[in-house]
């Protein structure tokens, strides 16, 4: 058990809690909104990762995201959803974190998202380190 005095809980590296990246929900690049949607529905998330065929990370894609796509003037255009890729829209601007580092780096990140991306150094996409797993890991080190 880790102690929060000792500070043992910020030296645990983000690889001993993140969601592997083949039990992560995601989608590619050039899928269409539609496709997108559909992952994020069944799925049951608000924001999913996108990644190109070799596995890198290259944004977030969400529900919110698709549907401000969508929205036109006086009415919702639903046939943009077939038309549209998901990198047309996606938010590429989002917090990316390395594999290797620990916990402690993360945590400032983990206040405004409730998961981060984790990539290794070439940028491969490895998995997610919810908040769920870093408040969990908290309540354990009490």
């Amino acid at each position: 058990m880790l102690s929060l005095r000792s500070g043992g809980l910020f030296q645990v590296y983000i690889k001993d809690l993140i969601i592997p990246s083949e039990r992560v929900a995601h989608v590619q690049v050039g899928n269409s909104l539609e496709h997108a949607l559909l992952v994020l529905t069944r799925s049951g998330y608000t924001a999913i990762p996108v990644l190109d065929p070799q596995y890198r990370l290259h944004g977030l894609i969400s529900t919110p995201i698709i549907m401000d796509s969508i929205l036109g003037l006086e009415r919702i255009e639903f046939e943009l959803l077939e038309q549209r890729k998901v990198e047309e829209v996606m938010n590429k601007k989002i917090p990316r974190v390395n594999i290797e580092e620990t916990l402690q780096t993360t945590l400032s990140y983990l206040v405004d998202y409730p998961f981060l991306c984790v990539e290794d150094k070439n940028g491969y996409f490895e998995g997610i380190l919810t908040r769920r797993a870093v408040l969990k890991q908290l309540d354990d080190a009490q």
